[in-house]
């Protein structure tokens, strides 16, 4: 049976309109929850991305901060530079090795930028005046050093206002005739009875200007005995491991403080360090030892 349909019906213009507004509302609802649909994931997409550019910037930070504390690296600047005032001049017995130094201690604050070098065997330097525009003096010495006593009381004087001193290798070679350098030093060479590989312990592995060789390490160089040493105003950060020496060696002599090798002292507001190893080429090579001298020379800068 065929259903049939009034013509009238059919072409219904009321109804036809009926028909298309109410598609065109169920078709609005749809296209409007599509919109809906495609805003909010376009968001998420956009915080999604945010949230990736973050996790990598802190990968690459963690990444960068890994590498600049790696043993041996030299960090970052400081947010200024300092001016390190380098003498050179040897009354006594004069290293080869000394011109190889002054590049290295150049090199190194350059490198780091945290220091500008001035090398000099000119004491004329050492006067009020000379030292004003320095942070700190270095020495690679030995000898009574051509200082009048005026030259001699200002540079104390620039230590203890706040200036640092590096002393090196035979910094304690220096000035025996001169109580204030031993004050400031904190003690004399004596003899170096060990020319070989030897090993190195950390004394206070906790201290940052050598925790980074913790807990030893050898090098094969000239080590120091030290006489006239007083722990008791001394922070010893390295000491010769006395298992690696020959003790029986003539001119070996044991001291109850052992063989210290590096320390650092304050002098009045002054910071001074030093360290006895420096007489071999190889040393100063030595990425380890750079290090060491650029965390004691910021140290003494106040930098560190």
């Amino acid at each position: 049976m065929v259903e049939t349909v009034a013509q009238g019906a059919l072409f219904d213009p009321a109804a036809l309109q009926c028909q298309n507004q109410q598609a065109g509302a169920t078709g609005g609802g749809r296209n409007s929850a599509a919109r809906k649909a495609g805003s909010q994931m376009r968001r998420h997409r956009v915080i999604l991305a945010l949230f990736g550019v973050q996790i990598l910037a802190l990968i690459w930070a963690t990444k960068s901060a890994s590498i600049a504390a790696r043993p041996g690296s030299i960090p970052a600047a400081s947010a200024s530079k300092g001016h390190l005032l380098y003498l050179t001049l040897s009354k006594g017995f004069k290293h080869d090795v000394i011109p190889h130094t002054t590049e290295v201690i150049k090199q190194i604050g350059e490198q780091s930028g945290a220091y500008d070098t001035t090398v000099t065997e000119d004491v004329s330097l050492f006067t009020a005046e000379g030292l004003k525009g320095y942070d700190a003096v270095m020495f690679y010495t030995t000898g009574e050093l051509p200082l009048s006593d005026e030259q001699k009381r200002d540079f104390i004087e620039f230590i203890k206002a706040g200036h640092g001193f590096v002393g090196v290798h035979s910094a304690t070679d220096t000035f025996y005739m001169w109580k204030d350098y031993h004050d400031l030093i904190g003690g004399y060479f004596n003899s170096h009875p060990w020319h070989q590989q030897v090993k190195i312990d950390v004394a206070d592995a906790s201290d940052p200007l050598v925790s980074f060789l913790a807990p030893s390490f050898e090098v094969n160089d000239e080590l120091y005995q030290i006489d006239d040493f007083d722990p008791g105003t001394t922070h010893v950060l390295l000491r010769l491991d006395p298992s690696s020496v020959d003790l029986k060696k003539p001119g070996a002599r044991a001291k109850w403080y052992g063989w210290p090798v590096a320390w650092t002292r304050r002098d009045g507001q002054g910071r001074v360090f030093y360290c006895s190893l420096g007489h071999e080429r190889s040393t100063w090579d030595d990425p380890k030892f750079q290090q060491l001298m650029l965390n004691g020379i910021q140290w003494a800068m106040g930098k560190k």
